[in-house]
Parts: C-alpha cells; structure tokens; sequence
C-alpha cells in the first residue's frame, strides 16, 4: 500500500467524507446560515472565525488563515503525515486504498507484519496476567510504584525464560519465522533461531497511529543487556521513534508540549501522576528526526537531562542538534534535574505539582547555550572574550536566518563588547519603501482564485469564453489552462477535491491561498460567473494585442502602410498624454 494513491479515489474519498461531521467530531460547529462556526482550533481565540463549508467541502479560518480539505484538516489537527490522513478517512468511509502502480511501483505490503507484532504483544499482556509464571514480573512493577491500570493503559507484558515461546505460538511455517526474524522477534545464532526476548518486562512501542512496531525488553535476571530494543527493522527505525507518543496524543489530542525523559518507566511513572506529555528516546541520543517530529506536533519541547557533567553534556548535544532548526516560533528548553534523581523517583517524592514546578522552570535554549560558553572562558579578560566569539560562531553559523539567530548574535555581541550586524538583514543603504497594502492580484491569479472557489463555473467559460487567452506569455497561463482542462474532465469536483489534486504541484501553498484570497470576498455571489468571464476576455484581448505588436515590430519600417504609421502616431501621442498626466 506504498505506491502513489489515484486522483479518482481521492476524489470519490473526499465525496463520501462529510467535512462538518469529520470536524464536528474534534472541535465544537454551530450553524450559521448555510455554513459551520466554531472558534479556530488552530489559535486561541475569543470570537469564532473559523468556518466549514458543507458545499465546497473545505474549512477556512479567518483569523489565521488556516484552510483545506477533510485530509488538510487531519494533517493539521491529527499532525498525520498525507497518506496516513487519506488512510483514516478511508477506514471511516469503509473503503480500500488501491494503488495507482502505473505512476509508481507499490512497496512492500508490511500489514502482516504490523498483524503479527500486535499478536506478540496480545501473548506478551496475557502472560504478564499469568501470576504463576510472571509473578516476579509482577513484583518488579509494584516495586516501581506502578499500578495495575497503568500498567494496561501501556500495554505492558511479559516474556518467559526459554527460547521458543513466541517462535512456539508464532513461527508454525517458515514463512511465519520469516517475518518473526523480519520484525526482529526472532534471533539467529550458528543457524539457529530463538526468541530474542526472555525473562523480560516487555514495553511495546507504538508509532503514532497506535500500531506495534517495535518492543522495548527489561531483564529480570542477572545478565545484560538490561535493557533491549528491537532491532533496525522495516517498520522499526530508533533514530525516528519516540516511546509514549501515541499514548501522549491519545490522552491530549491538543498537546502544548512534550516532555523529552530517558526511560520507558519515567514516562509511564509520569503518566501515572497525569503528566501524560512525557515521551522518551529509545537507547540513542536525540536525532535530528526526532527533534522534526516533535517540533511537528507541538509548540514546546523540554529535554530532561540529569543535572551532573554526563547529563549537561548530553544536554548540550541535544542543543547542537537542534540549533538547525531553531527559529523562535517554537520553543525549546532544558530541565536538569538534582544530583541522584530522575522523573521517577521525582514525581514520586515531590507530585505532579512538584514536578511541573520544576519543567515550568526549564531554561530556554538560548540561556543555556550562553551559560555554557560563558563557563568557559574568562568574561573578565579581552583574551576571554574573543574566545567566546569565536567559539559561538559556528554555532551561530549552523542556526537558521532570521529574527531569533539576529538575538542571539546580537546577545554574543554585547557579551562580548563587539557590535555586529545581523546577516540576516540587508546592509548598507536603505531600500525603498515597500507599502504595506496588499497588492492586487493580476487577471490570470484572479482568474485562477475564482475557478479554485468556484469549480463549477467552468460550466460557463466553456460556454461563454473563447480560447485565445491561452496564447497568452502572462506567468501562470499554464496552471490556469490546466486547471481548466481538468475540471472540463471531470466537472462536478468540489473546491476541495479540485485542490487535493494540487497537493503535489510546486505551487500548491500558493494556489491554497488563492482559493481563499480576501479579493473573492468583494465580489457578490451572483458577479462570480461575470467576473471570471470577464478576467479571461481581457486576457484574450491582451494576448491579441500582443501577437500583433510582435508580428508589427517584426517588420521592416519600409513596409508600414500608411495607416499603420499614422496607428503608432496616434498611439505615441496617446502614451504621451498618459505619461504627462498622473490621473490618466
């Protein structure tokens, strides 16, 4: 189910979806008039602005500028990547996703693998209910001050001692042993495979549509390692999965941060005392896909380190990890916590309260990465000083242009007693003024927003509006030509489902904020239709015009007519008079 999906069947998927009850189901709608309001679930606000249209089958906030179809909606508000939001609003409509295997070749199809990960952890859950093989699983648990509800909410199991528990239940046929190896259930060793995990506390780790990929094991026993992931596999990657994040989405679906810990048992001991926020790297330090995601799905991140030398100086990969993607809009900061502790035995000693005391005081990125070099060198000396600018310049370098990099270099610059300034603006002379009103959209933009908004005027140009405007060299020619002809193919597609099929073109964001444009609410609803014959008449006059001038410039002075030369008389003395007058 890899390959690109068919336009036609995101077309028939987004007419079965009903817009108002696929977002009624997340966010509050009321009617009013023919449309939905709520208030924008995008931004806080205090007087709805965000609006769903049943009939063009899109959602528009006047407030942010939020819009798009029922699968944009999902991608905002679920933060699903595109083909997972198509894949949910398939599984509601109760509809299979075929493949379109002649624009790609289909992958793999993993769902027996997703099938049979779920069914080890269903044994695994099952075998920790069993308190007369899983006791001491049991008493290692309540020893942790875990509950047994907990314990549910995350799915946690048990695999016995022995070397064929699963490969027993799971592996009847060769093709089963296949994937247990595939899925990394399975381990191999002088040609022979066994159970690679026994005697452990399992934890699975789910992505983030709920799906087992992958599993976390503690030891019980003596032994090593204590704790053990799966492998790399083809639907387990650690440097990209984060533990505890479907379940933080699942208990908020309107998270404002996320608490980055070290271990499966902080985040569920977090849970426990309802800070569910919490989600924990799998055995590797934090990855630049990590730090993606997590920027992705909320606006804050707070890594949690140990307060001593080895937790500050994992802190301070993190921070170079992230100075790629720091940009002010989100905001990123470090909690280190006292000597001897984690989230664990924090939570427990100090409560909810005491813990989130200690995250709301978290330092921003930017203090840290100050204090950091400020430790070390000699603030007092011009020898210090120079040192740390030149030890903050390649971290400088690595930061994004713009407003928060402009801080932060300014910041250097007064510790260090420089000025600087910022790369990011322009030097030297000033540039001319640019007003700050909006400029007006050109005939072929306005044309454009007019069909996006209102599909089914084509109807009418096919009608009413000759052709010659495609003669036309105005930018932007091409897409409306195209836009034309594919909704004189299919003409009953809703705006929606007109701007689905964009969705990959290079100028997708920009023909979205066309379609939404503050130039369509001018027009009255009954002036579209002239509006937009109007807008493709006066292109064809203009691309007229212009083949004649080209063809006229074309041709030797000696063989104007007369009444050629005295046209561009004519003409010259009208440009003047224009020229020599400001209202002309």
């Amino acid at each position: 189910m890899a390959g690109r999906i068919p336009s036609e069947f995101i077309d028939d998927l987004l007419a079965r979806t009903d817009i108002v009850d696929l977002i009624g189901s997340r966010v509050q709608l009321r009617k009013a008039g023919k449309d939905y309001q709520a208030r924008c679930p995008f931004h806080d606000e205090k007087t709805p602005s965000f609006t769903v249209s049943p009939d063009k089958q899109f959602y528009h906030c006047f407030g942010c500028g939020a819009h798009g179809s029922a699968i944009g909606f999902l991608m905002e508000y679920d933060r699903l990547p595109f083909r997972e939001a198509v894949e949910e609003l398939a599984q509601r409509a109760g509809v299979p996703i075929p493949d379109a295997g002649d624009t790609l070749p289909a992958g793999p199809d993993h769902g027996p693998l997703y099938a049979l990960l779920e069914q080890a952890a269903t044994l695994y859950r099952e075998q920790l209910r069993d308190v007369q093989h899983a006791g001491r699983a049991v008493e290692y648990l309540k020893s942790r001050g875990l509950s047994g509800e907990i314990a549910g909410a995350f799915n946690l199991g048990y695999a016995p001692p022995g070397h064929d528990f699963l490969l027993s239940r799971l592996g009847a046929t060769a093709e089963q042993r296949e994937r247990l190896m595939s899925v990394g259930l399975l381990a191999e060793s002088d040609g022979r495979r066994y159970d690679r995990f026994r005697d452990r506390v399992m934890f699975p780790i789910r992505d983030r549509r709920g799906r087992v990929i992958g599993f976390g094991g503690r030891l019980l026993g003596d032994g090593k390692p204590k704790y053990l992931n799966s492998p790399e596999t083809p639907l387990f990657h650690k440097g990209r999965e984060l533990y505890g994040l479907f379940e933080a989405q699942k208990a908020d679906r309107k998270l404002g941060s996320l608490l980055i810990v070290e271990g499966y048992l902080d985040v569920i001991a977090l849970a426990q005392f309802g800070i569910t926020n919490a989600v924990a790297t799998l055995g590797t330090a934090t990855t630049a896909d990590h730090l993606q995601q997590l920027l992705r799905t909320v606006p804050e991140v707070v890594f949690c380190f140990d307060g001593d030398r080895a937790g500050r100086s994992a802190a301070w990969k993190a921070l170079e990890t992230a100075l790629p993607l720091v940009t002010g809009h989100q905001s990123i900061r470090f909690l280190f916590l006292p000597e001897g502790e984690d989230p664990d035995t924090l939570v427990r000693a100090q409560g909810a309260e005491g813990m989130s005391r200690l995250v709301n005081g978290a330092t921003p990125l930017s203090e840290f990465l100050f204090d950091h070099l400020t430790d070390q060198v000699d603030m007092t000396s011009i020898d210090g000083r120079a040192r740390l600018g030149n030890l903050a310049k390649p971290l400088l370098d690595r930061m994004p242009v713009g407003l928060y990099r402009d801080l932060v270099s300014n910041r250097i610059a007064n510790l260090t007693g420089l000025t600087t300034t910022p790369k990011s603006r322009s030097a030297g002379r000033r540039g001319p003024v640019v007003s700050q009103r909006p400029m007006r959209l050109s005939l072929v933009a306005q044309a454009i927003a007019l069909l996006l908004d209102h599909p089914e005027l084509v109807t009418r140009v096919v009608e009413q509006a000759d052709d010659r405007w495609r003669r036309s060299s105005n930018p932007g020619i091409d897409v409306l030509a195209e836009l034309l002809d594919m909704l004189a193919a299919a003409p009953g597609l809703s705006k929606a489902a007109l701007l689905e099929r964009w969705r990959e073109h290079r100028h997708f964001a920009y023909l979205q904020r066309l379609s939404v444009d503050s130039f369509l609410r001018d027009i009255a609803e009954e002036d579209v239709g002239a509006e937009l014959i109007g807008a493709l008449e006066r292109l064809s006059e203009e691309a007229v015009k212009a083949e004649h001038s080209r063809r006229f410039n074309l041709r030797s002075t000696t063989d104007w007519s007369p009444e050629e030369r005295a046209r561009l008389v004519c003409e010259a003395r009208s440009a003047r008079r224009r020229s020599d007058d400001p209202d002309e």
